[in-house]
């Protein structure tokens, strides 16, 4: 535990809110001893399998299910926050949008080139708002993609590893380096490794590199419609990717990079990344890993905006300016994305960052601060790994959170 992060994060969000971000953690620990995740991975069940004869975890039909005391050791040898190569309050051009939008024609859906993410890692190096990228967009060989960002950005980089030539090649560049992490959904909700990135996953943390380990439960889909009910979950999603990296290579850096979504109900429970309830859920789920001393990687400043209209620039603004008011680790999606991050637009991601030159903590909005609801564990005690659509939590909050 950070005592100082403690002591800064009550001054900011107020006691209550910070003693619902402890009863948090405890519920994500209860979720890994109780709920377990589902796993077959050969050398992840292996590991945990060693630590049954102490009662530490217990591994059944492909579910491994964790005791809270070896989560904690396992989070003891996280290499903490000010050991991270990243400084506080950074913001990424992150996220991994599949088209690039027409600034000019003004739809989205082009295919991204190899000269895009040349511009975008070019504009990276070039501003000081900018403290480093991730891939930004997808292209289809990795590798090359991992190269064009490591010769044209020098700044803290994040890109995926799947396949063993795109791991040689990550080795390389962490060996000239030191400053890259390795992106993981290692997970999918509810509480199931995603097997396609199992073995990748080993692979990368046995080899020594960074991971970043994300995690993406939905409110009112896979996780309870309140802000410690979707936080819980997110958090034991990547708790476990933690447990399994630090077994498997004690030390090895991880970065908790789970971020909470909100489905929304007025948007046939789709994401709404533009809501104000969107930064400040993602806000104290880094503030939570701050407590906890592990480096965190959250998602802000984003919009439901298809186009670049003023909405969308306004969005941009107020996200910025939460995070510029209550502090946070490392932040992606703040620039250049539109509706489901699906879109990235050059023009966006020029004019947001000339937006974060001229933002301050005083343009956040007032936001009425969460406390603990104890209907969130109620739910899922109740629904468990089922869906959350019908919950009576989520029937009772609707229109009551989430709404901003």
């Amino acid at each position: 535990m950070n005592n100082e992060q403690i002591e800064k994060s009550k001054r900011l969000f107020g006691k209550d809110t910070v003693e619902m971000l402890f009863q948090t953690h405890e519920d994500a620990l209860w979720l890994l001893e109780n709920l377990g995740v589902g796993c077959k991975q050969p050398e992840m069940l292996a590991i945990f399998k060693k630590f049954e004869a102490d009662g530490l975890a217990v591994v059944h039909e492909n579910r491994v299910y964790i005791m809270a005391d070896l989560a904690k050791k396992c989070l003891e040898t996280v290499p903490g926050v000010s050991d991270f190569f990243v400084p506080l309050n950074s913001f990424f051009i992150g996220g991994t949008a599949p088209y690039i939008y027409d600034d000019k024609a003004g739809k989205g859906g082009v295919m991204p080139t190899e000269e895009h993410v040349i511009k975008i890692a070019r504009i990276a190096e070039k501003n000081r708002a900018v403290n480093g990228m991730g891939r930004a967009v997808k292209l289809k060989d990795e590798i090359i993609q991992m190269n064009l960002m490591d010769d044209h950005c020098s700044k803290p980089l994040y890109f995926a590893v799947t396949s063993d030539a795109s791991l040689k090649r990550a080795i390389e560049i962490y060996e000239k380096r030191k400053n890259i992490m390795i992106v993981f959904c290692l997970t999918r909700p509810p509480l199931e490794v995603s097997e396609n990135f199992s073995e990748n996953f080993v692979r990368v943390v046995q080899a020594g590199l960074p991971v970043f380990i994300s995690a993406m439960p939905m409110a009112g889909i896979s996780a309870p419609y309140c802000y410690n009910g979707v936080l819980a979950m997110t958090h034991a999603e990547v708790l476990f990717g933690i447990c399994v990296a630090q077994l498997l290579n004690p030390g090895a850096p991880c970065i908790h990079a789970g971020y909470p979504t909100i489905a929304d109900p007025r948007i046939e429970y789709n994401p709404n990344y533009g809501l104000i309830s969107h930064n400040l859920l993602n806000l104290l789920m880094a503030h939570l890993n701050l407590i906890l001393d592990i480096p965190t990687f959250q998602s802000a400043c984003t919009t439901h905006e298809e186009h670049l209209t003023s909405r969308a620039y306004e969005d941009a603004k107020m996200g910025q300016a939460m995070c510029l008011k209550y502090g946070f680790h490392m932040v992606r999606h703040p620039f250049a994305f539109l509706r489901y991050l699906i879109d990235f637009s050059m023009e966006k991601l020029e004019k947001s960052i000339e937006i974060l030159e001229n933002t301050s903590a005083d343009d956040a909005p007032e936001v009425e601060m969460p406390v603990y609801d104890e209907r969130g564990m109620e739910s899922i005690m109740n629904t468990g790994l089922g869906m959350y659509m019908d919950d009576p939590l989520t029937t009772a909050n609707l229109g009551e959170i989430f709404v901003r």
